[in-house]
């Protein structure tokens, strides 16, 4: 069982920075792809970012490419999100996401998901 707590979202000006953060429960955390997902209001949940075990893979959706870094920290049970040249259409409930699985970053379909965080706001404002 693995438990996801995330933090970190709020309200921003449309060019600012935010940094989610993701901790999780257990000592199997280095086992988990993790990533990030988002859903805005009236949207279905899509993909943002996701991390391999060790850090050394990540993959991201176009929409977020060269703005958002997924990184973790295994040692403090943590994954981040860095994001930054925010838009307004990145307003959206972000969720953190734990996949069990030893392979490289990908594209994750939110059906492969194991374990998801509450979500936390973050909204942009123009």
């Amino acid at each position: 069982q693995v438990q996801l707590v995330e933090s970190g979202g709020g309200l921003v000006q449309a060019g600012g920075s935010l940094r989610l953060s993701c901790a999780a429960s257990g000592r199997t955390f280095s086992r988990y792809l993790m990533g990030w997902f988002r859903q805005g209001s009236g949207k279905e949940r899509e993909f943002v970012a996701a991390i391999n075990w060790s850090g050394a893979s990540t993959y991201y959706a176009d929409s977020v490419k060269g703005r958002f870094t997924i990184s973790r920290d295994n040692a403090k049970n943590t994954v981040y999100l860095q994001m930054n040249s925010l838009k307004p259409e990145d307003t959206a409930v972000y969720y953190c996401a734990a996949v069990q699985s030893p392979g490289s970053a990908g594209y994750l379909d939110l059906r492969w998901v194991d374990y998801w965080g509450q979500g936390t706001q973050v909204t942009v404002s123009s």
